[in-house]
């Protein structure tokens, strides 16, 4: 029996804890067989991060994939993208990154997905390997145990990503990196060696101990090192990447953090000069840059609901050529519909090569148009009072447009704002836009203290 295994490692979107308090080897390898046994599968990959954690939970999970009956490749160490590129160019049954992405060093965890990097969520896979974890559910074993085979994919990863842009077209911009300690550090050197760009390299050394700062640069404090040396060195731009290298974040030459809807507009401008009429896909937080600039560019904007189980799905339902949230999360059907954090540099250096200006530059008319507040996020007592408080926001905007896509959407001709529920706990998440500065923060403010009543 497994009644020692905490049921809270098992999330919306992935399985994730504390080492050794909540995920051990032995956690690990029963998952590992869950996971064989939930997909039936008989080849899957894994990978890992550079966590001290991680190779230990990797061979567990392993082992216990064989145990089950599956082949394994193992990619050894890669990034979560790196993952999804293998498993969907080998056509793989499914793949295992053990990562905790963005959180400390305290924390791993497993991003699962199976044919064609479709990702798994706890409505689709994770609860049934939960279940069969806590109910000591797992199928018997086979007799014969699978295969152990290791394969490095850097080399086919990266020509994949720079078949995306035009690698001559791109200008020799003055650049600012900053990998975190994380994957970026193995990965960007390869690429950003073969660019003109001038570089300076922040946190290249891949170190699962994170001895300069968290690899979560959506933490302002872990954004400082780079946007002071942006300034020092007055770059064209700085780029930072999460831990497991699947999301990067955009800082201009003046310091400031860049929005990531405001990075789906541009790279939905990059997009669409290439394949005019395409399909471009956003979240409901976004801002309304997202859609006008698809517009703009003859392109047909597609509003949905945050997550990336629901983004790879309404992208292949769609055909869309690109989708973006607000997170740092960017989808590329050319890239089997799957996440990067690679991708997307590049085609902004692309896109800013193609304008001659900086980041910015391209950003200006964007900032002088859309006033975003950001996520404000506000604790509940409990999950009653948020659905309550939704409720309260949906009457009391009635003569707005409303609408309930994912949370309460609500839009006036000179503001909208979107409010969530989280997935984990009783926490509500506004992200309001107006067209004045004022207007934003007025606005802003008014619904806070409905929500903070």
């Amino acid at each position: 029996m497994t009644q020692t295994t905490d049921p809270n490692i098992f999330k919306a979107y992935d399985v994730r804890g504390l080492y050794e308090a909540q995920i051990t080897a032995d956690v690990a390898q029963r998952i590992g067989r869950a996971f064989v046994a939930y997909l039936g599968a008989g080849r899957i990959a894994v990978g890992r991060d550079m966590r001290t954690s991680a190779p230990e939970i990797a061979a567990a999970f392993i082992d216990g994939a064989l145990r089950q009956g599956a082949d394994v490749v193992d990619y050894g160490l890669v990034g979560t993208d790196m993952l999804y590129y293998g498993v969907a160019r080998d056509d793989l049954e499914g793949g295992a990154m053990i990562t905790a992405s963005h959180n400390p060093k305290e924390y791993i965890g497993m991003k699962l997905v199976r044919r064609q990097a479709l990702p798994l969520s706890g409505d689709a896979g994770i609860g049934d390997i939960r279940d069969m974890v806590l109910g000591d559910g797992i199928p018997p074993a086979p007799r014969s145990s699978g295969r152990r085979t290791a394969d490095d994919i850097l080399a086919g990863y990266l020509e994949h990503v720079f078949s995306f842009i035009d690698v001559d077209a791109v200008r020799p911009f003055d650049l600012v990196l900053d990998a975190g300690s994380g994957i970026a550090g193995l990965v960007a050197p390869h690429l950003f060696d073969r660019l003109p760009c001038r570089t300076t390299r922040l946190c290249f050394e891949v170190d699962g101990t994170f001895p300069h700062h968290e690899a979560n640069p959506l933490i302002e404090e872990n954004r400082r090192g780079l946007i002071a040396r942006v300034k020092s060195d007055g770059a064209d731009a700085g780029i930072a990447w999460d831990g497991d290298a699947d999301r990067c974040f955009f800082i201009d030459g003046d310091g400031e953090f860049v929005a990531g809807d405001f990075i789906t507009a541009l790279l939905a401008e990059a997009f669409l000069r290439k394949q005019p009429g395409a399909k471009i896909i956003y979240d409901v937080r976004a801002s309304h840059a997202v859609k006008d600039t698809v517009a703009t560019y003859g392109g047909t904007a597609l509003m949905n609901r945050v997550g990336h189980a629901f983004f790879k799905a309404r992208m292949r339902k769609e055909d869309a050529l690109f989708g973006g949230e607000v997170t740092g999360h960017y989808y590329f059907r050319d890239n089997y519909f799957a996440d990067n954090g690679f991708i997307p540099a590049l085609l902004l250096l692309e896109l800013m090569s193609v304008h001659g200006r900086t980041l910015g530059d391209l950003l200006a008319p964007l900032r002088e148009t859309y006033f975003i507040s950001g996520e404000i996020n506000t604790r509940m007592p409990d999950m009653d009072t948020v659905k309550a408080t939704m409720d309260r926001l949906a009457e009391r905007y009635r003569d707005g447009r409303v609408y309930r896509l994912d949370g309460v959407s609500v839009e006036y001709d000179s503001w909208h704002f979107n409010v969530r529920p989280s997935n984990t706990e009783p926490l509500i998440r506004l992200n309001l836009e107006a067209t004045s500065r004022a207007e934003m923060e007025r606005q802003r403010d008014e619904v806070l203290a409905i929500i903070r009543r």
